[in-house]
C-alpha cells in the first residue's frame, strides 16, 4: 500500500532505523532520534543507488513523489539523478559566486576605501535600496540591458532622475570590474545610453545680485528654527566652504583666539585654513557654550551628546522652510556667491579666491601651493567679505569696485 501523510506523521521512532515503503522504490526512513527522510532506490548502469528526496515534514509526501518521478524520467533519459543533483548544486554555487551582489560588494571593497564617508554611504545605500532587490541574486552574466533598465525605471518613478543616472554610472563601474576580472565579456551599460529621462542641467543655484543676497541674509538672521541650524546658516556665507565641511566642523579644529579653522579637505585630501572674520568668531563664540563640550560644532538634534553632525539635508530644509526655493539658492551656492562678488565687486585676486575655495592652485613652476599661501592677504579678504555682507544686510549703498583681474 502507498504511504499516506497520516502514516508519515504518526510514524514513531524505534531502537533501530526502519522503512515505511511507498511505491516505485520510494520509502520513508525513520531514525531512532525521530528524524524522517524520504529516499528513492534505483538502479543505474547495473548499480543500485539511493537518492535523497528531502526531510519530512519540510518536504511533504506529495513533493517527495514529484522529485521521485522527475528522477525516474532522468534515469529513462540516461541521466543519473545523483550526478545531476551534484551538477545542479555546483552550478548554483557558481552562479551565487558570480551574482551581481557578490561582484558589486567586491568592487565596493576594492574601489571605495579612499572615498569620503558620505560618498560611500550613498553608494552602498543605492545598492541595497535600488539595485540588489531586483538584480542582486542574478548571475551577472545573465543580466540583460532591459532588466537593468527596469531597475533604473523604478528609481525614475519616484522622480529621482539624478539618482537613476548615478545608479547607471555605478553599475557601469561594476560591470567593467566584472569584465576586468574575467566574469563577463562586455559592459552592457552603454546599451542604455539615452534611455533615461534627462536630468536638468545646471550648476548649484546661487544668488549673485546684491539685493537678492541682502534679502537672503536678512531671512537667515530671522530664522526661527533651532539656534544650531541658524548659526550654521549664518556662518555658511562667511566661510563659503562645502556644505559637508560646514556640517562636520569640529571644535578641535577651530582656534577662536587665532581666528582660524584648520581641517582636511576630504575631496582633495589636502589641509586647508579658513581665516575667521570677527563676525564668524562671534557666531562661534555664542554657539560654544551650547555645543562646545561635544565633538561637532553643529551637532544633530537627535544626538544631545554631540556625537553626530547635522544631517546633509538639515540646512537645505531650513532654507526651504524660509520660503527659499531650490531655484534661488542652495547651501553650496554661497561658494558661487563669494567667488562672484570677491572677484567682480571687491576686486580680490582670483588666485586668493581659489585658495580660499580650497581649489587646486599651482605656482608658476607647476607646484601646488601649501595651505599657508597668501594667508595674510586671505585674512584681509575674509574680513572685507564679512563687512560687505554686513553692509548688504544693513541696506547700505555698496559702491562696486572695478574688477582688478
Amino acid at each position: 500500500m502507498p504511504l499516506s501523510d497520516t502514516a508519515c506523521k504518526n510514524a514513531k521512532p524505534q531502537n533501530k532505523p526502519y522503512k515505511l515503503q511507498d511505491e516505485k522504490g520510494m520509502y520513508l526512513l525513520v531514525n531512532p532520534n525521530g528524524s524522517k527522510y524520504f529516499r528513492y532506490n534505483y538502479r543505474f548502469n547495473g548499480k543500485r543507488k539511493t537518492l535523497a528526496l528531502g526531510i519530512y515534514p519540510t518536504t511533504s509526501l506529495k513533493e517527495a513523489r514529484e522529485k521521485r518521478n522527475t528522477a525516474k524520467k532522468q534515469i529513462d533519459g540516461g541521466i543519473d539523478p545523483n550526478e545531476n543533483k551534484k551538477v545542479v548544486k555546483q552550478s548554483k554555487a557558481e552562479s551565487a559566486a558570480n551574482s551581481f551582489e557578490v561582484i558589486a560588494n567586491e568592487w565596493y571593497e576594492r574601489k571605495m576605501p579612499d572615498k569620503s564617508e558620505p560618498h560611500k554611504k550613498r553608494v552602498i545605500g543605492l545598492f541595497h535600496r535600488d539595485l540588489f532587490p531586483y538584480l542582486g541574486s542574478k548571475p551577472i552574466t545573465d543580466i540583460k540591458a532591459v532588466e537593468l533598465l527596469s531597475a533604473l525605471r523604478r528609481i525614475e518613478a519616484r522622480n529621482a532622475i539624478e539618482t537613476a543616472h548615478r545608479a547607471l554610472q555605478i553599475c557601469g563601474q561594476v560591470f567593467r570590474y566584472a569584465v576586468a576580472t574575467g566574469r563577463i565579456e562586455r559592459d552592457i551599460t552603454p546599451d542604455l545610453r539615452g534611455s533615461l529621462m534627462q536630468a536638468k542641467a545646471g550648476h548649484f543655484s546661487a544668488v549673485t545680485e546684491p539685493k537678492q543676497a541682502a534679502e537672503l541674509l536678512r531671512a537667515i538672521d530671522s530664522y526661527t528654527g533651532t539656534f544650531v541650524v541658524r548659526s550654521a546658516l549664518q556662518l555658511a556665507p562667511l566661510v563659503f566652504v562645502r556644505p559637508g565641511e560646514l556640517r562636520q566642523a569640529e571644535w578641535e579644529h577651530i582656534d577662536l583666539e587665532a581666528k582660524e579653522w584648520r581641517y582636511l579637505v576630504t575631496k582633495t585630501k589636502t589641509d586647508h585654513i579658513v581665516p575667521l572674520s570677527s563676525q564668524a568668531v562671534k557666531i562661534l563664540t555664542d554657539l560654544q557654550p551650547l555645543t562646545g563640550n561635544g565633538r561637532f560644532v553643529f551637532p544633530s538634534a537627535r544626538t544631545p551628546n554631540g556625537s553626530r553632525a547635522l544631517s546633509d539635508v538639515a540646512l537645505l530644509a531650513a532654507l526651504r522652510r524660509m520660503g527659499i526655493g531650490k531655484e534661488e539658492m542652495t547651501v553650496h551656492g554661497f561658494r558661487a556667491l563669494a567667488r562672484t562678488v570677491l572677484d567682480e565687486v571687491l576686486g580680490f585676486r582670483p588666485d586668493f579666491i581659489e585658495h580660499q575655495l580650497a581649489h587646486a592652485v599651482k605656482d608658476p613652476n607647476g607646484r601646488a601651493y601649501n595651505r599657508t599661501a597668501h594667508l595674510p592677504e586671505r585674512r584681509k579678504m575674509m574680513q572685507s567679505w564679512a563687512d560687505y555682507l554686513d553692509g548688504l544686510k544693513a541696506g547700505a549703498s555698496i559702491i562696486p569696485f572695478k574688477k582688478t583681474g
